[in-house]
Formats: C-alpha cells, sequence, structure tokens
C-alpha cells in the first residue's frame, strides 16, 4: 500500500507531497513522492497530515468501557473507540482495587490481545497504585492504599508478564525496593499520587523511579515543614533533567499557561501526553463510574472532564489522544511536529519501545493516523491494517 500527496511527519522535519510505503505491517519508504512503487494500491491523503499513530501510555477506558470491569468487552471496546481518535498503542491502566479484580484483569488483557483486531494495540499493562499518600489519593479508593509489601508485589508480578509500568508514591517505606525489583524486570517505576520532597525524589530517581505520572495531578509542591521551605514533586520534575513526565492537556487538568512551562522547561523529548481516560472518553456527559462497575465509584462527567460527585477533585479526564495534540497546538502555542513527538516518539522511548513504534521510519510498525488542519482524525491504520477511516 502507498500512501500519497500528504504532508508527512517525520522525527526530523514534515515532508511535504511525501508519500509512506507500506509492506505487510510494517513501513517500507518515507520520503518524497518520485513514483517509488507506483504498482501498489495508493491512498490519496489529499494534502493531509500523515503522522506516527498516536501512543497512550496512561488511559482506564473510554466508550462505557473501564478496564477494570474486567470483561473481553471492556478491553476491546475501549480499544476500538480510542483508535477512532488516532491511538493506535495503548497501555491499559489499572485503580487500586481488591486482589482478585488485579488477577481477573491480569487474565481478561491476555485474551484481549489474541482477539484484538480492530483497536488499539495493547502493549502492556500500567498498574496504578495500591502503593500511594493517603493525602495525595485524589479519586484513588482509600480502602485500598496501602505501603509497598514485598510478598504481595511479588506475588502481583508472578501472575502477569504484561506490566510495563507501576506507579507508586517513593517516600512510602519499602518504595526504594520496590523500585529497585521493578528496575530488574524491565519494568518502569514511577512517581504518582506522593506527597514526596525533593530528597526523596532525587533518592527515587537513583533507584529506577525515572518517570512521573500526571505532573501537577496528585503531587505535592512547595511546602512548610516545621517553617522550612521544601520543595516538592513538581519542582522535582524541573531539577532533575533526565525526569520524565507526562501530562494531561486535556484543557481541564492544567492551564494554558502552566502547558506552556512544562514545555519550555522539559521539552518534548521528556513529555508524553496521556489521555488518563476513564469510561466516559468519547461518552455523552453525565453521571459515570470511575473503576469497575461493581465496586468503582460514582463520579459526574461536566465540562469536559470527570469529577468527584462533590466536585472536590478531578476524577481522570474523558480526553481522547487529538484532543491532546490539538490542545498543545492550539492552547500552548507548542509546534505540531514537537506535539505529535509528546504523543508518539516520547512515549515509545519512555516505555522502551522505541525500536517499535512512535516514528515514521523504515523497518518499524506501520501505525499511521491521519488528521487535517483541525487535527480531526481521518484515517487510523494499525500494523498495515486500516482499522478506521472518517466517513
Amino acid at each position: 500500500m502507498k500512501i500519497t500527496n500528504a504532508r508527512v511527519i517525520t522525527p526530523y522535519r514534515i515532508i511535504d507531497r511525501g508519500c509512506v510505503v507500506v509492506e505487510g505491517d510494517s513501513i517500507k519508504y518515507v520520503g518524497k513522492d518520485t513514483g517509488f512503487a507506483e504498482e501498489l494500491p495508493g491512498i490519496d491523503a489529499e494534502g493531509n497530515y500523515i503522522a506516527p499513530g498516536f501512543i497512550d501510555i496512561h488511559t482506564h477506558g473510554g466508550g462505557g468501557h473501564d478496564f477494570m470491569d474486567g470483561t473481553l468487552e471492556a478491553f476491546l471496546g475501549a480499544a476500538e473507540i480510542h483508535a477512532r481518535f488516532g491511538t493506535t498503542s495503548m497501555l491499559p491502566t489499572t485503580l487500586t482495587s481488591t486482589y482478585e479484580e488485579l488477577k481477573s484483569t491480569f487474565d481478561v488483557f491476555q485474551k484481549a490481545k489474541e482477539m484484538n483486531t480492530r483497536g488499539a494495540r495493547l502493549l502492556g499493562l500500567h498498574l496504578e497504585g495500591p502503593y500511594f499518600s493517603m493525602e495525595q489519593r485524589g479519586a484513588q479508593d482509600p480502602k485500598y492504599i496501602r505501603k509497598p509489601d514485598p510478598d504481595e508485589y511479588l506475588e502481583i508480578l508472578s501472575l502477569s508478564q504484561d506490566i510495563l509500568r507501576w506507579s507508586a508514591a517513593p517516600e512510602l517505606d519499602g518504595a526504594l525496593e520496590f523500585g529497585r525489583c521493578l528496575k530488574r524486570r524491565g519494568i518502569l517505576p514511577s512517581i504518582a499520587h506522593t506527597d514526596a520532597i525533593f530528597e526523596q525524589v532525587q533518592e527515587a530517581f537513583e533507584n529506577g523511579f525515572t518517570h512521573i505520572t500526571h505532573l501537577y495531578s496528585a503531587m505535592s509542591g512547595v511546602r512548610r515543614i516545621n517553617a522550612y521551605r521544601y520543595a516538592g514533586v513538581i519542582e522535582s520534575a524541573y531539577l532533575i533533567d533526565d525526569m520524565t513526565v507526562e501530562i494531561i492537556a486535556d484543557g481541564a487538568h492544567l492551564p494554558s499557561s502552566l502547558l506552556k512551562l512544562v514545555y519550555k522547561i522539559k521539552g518534548p523529548s521528556k513529555i508524553a501526553l496521556v489521555t488518563d481516560s476513564m469510561r466516559g472518553a468519547g461518552m455523552p456527559e453525565g453521571e459515570s463510574i470511575l473503576g469497575s462497575l461493581k465496586n468503582g465509584q460514582k463520579v459526574i462527567i461536566e465540562e469536559g472532564v470527570a469529577k468527584l460527585m462533590d466536585r472536590s477533585a478531578f476524577a481522570g479526564s474523558v480526553a481522547t489522544a487529538d484532543r491532546l495534540v490539538r490542545n498543545m497546538v492550539k492552547l500552548a502555542g507548542v509546534p505540531l511536529q514537537d506535539a505529535v513527538r509528546m504523543m508518539t516518539a516520547t512515549p515509545a522511548s519512555i516505555i522502551g519501545k522505541q525500536h517499535e513504534i512512535g516514528s515514521l521510519e523504515v523497518g518499524k510498525k506501520a501505525d499511521i493516523v491521519m488528521f487535517d488542519e483541525d487535527l480531526r482524525i481521518l484515517m487510523t491504520m494499525i500494523g498495515g491494517q486500516v482499522v478506521y477511516k472518517r466517513g
């Protein structure tokens, strides 16, 4: 297959009147349309943008489904709805929950990977909790929050080979040992729902916690302890140059000014855009459930974001990946190429998948998205197969 007459976004530039040739599930050629492989069936991009497929490394669901529902329908349905908005790879994310729910999630995920033919690729799992600060729990259910226990997390790790990242508060007793354990297994430890100060974050970074989950949300900033000021996790993200971060650029969790600040200091190579979407993504506003239908919390979706019923905190976003890229361009004034990088190459690198996905380069997976000037998704291709085309 050959995609022609496109503005092709590569890691290095935007190629006008470019083309991409796909062979099987991989990219065979990226460059100017010089008549290469004219015999192949073609897709005329009509001057629209062609970019790598979007990679969401933190999502809880969408289309009325939450991964904590523990059903094949939830995994496949959420993967399919997000593919319509340009996501070609995702990390389904859990919440603090019962052991039984977590084990069920592992089992269903394995089956969903084998059956998923129309939705975003299910790369692996992101466990969010239960090792969090009670003071920074946000929408996480407090009855499941606790400190890291080696007997528990080693048993959990023995149940699944699909865990790619695990978010935790690094200041908790036993958290550094937990981080080292994950790092040895090739799993990314992420800092989240935490009240840590800079010195604790610095030590955590040295023990494998090289990424920060949803920067600014459910974490400490500058505060006083016994009259003295201490830098928190937010400041640590800026002070530690090699620390990567993710941001929910849905226009609600962070205002335009903070989107600009994060971009200015960290740059596109250290920022991943994430939806942190719950089941309400792609659905009408109104009441919904955060977490599983059985044990989840009732939330309200309004003004483009999910909130706790008392409106005291956000309860996850209802964003899709295209909205994140659009907001970075329109609200933060970020060049399109950098906004796309934060939704593709950077998240791929953070989770160690940069050699397979994340950019339009020869030999990588043919995960491709086409969009127009307003960043409306026109086509999504996963592994060389068109899974969505705007009617």
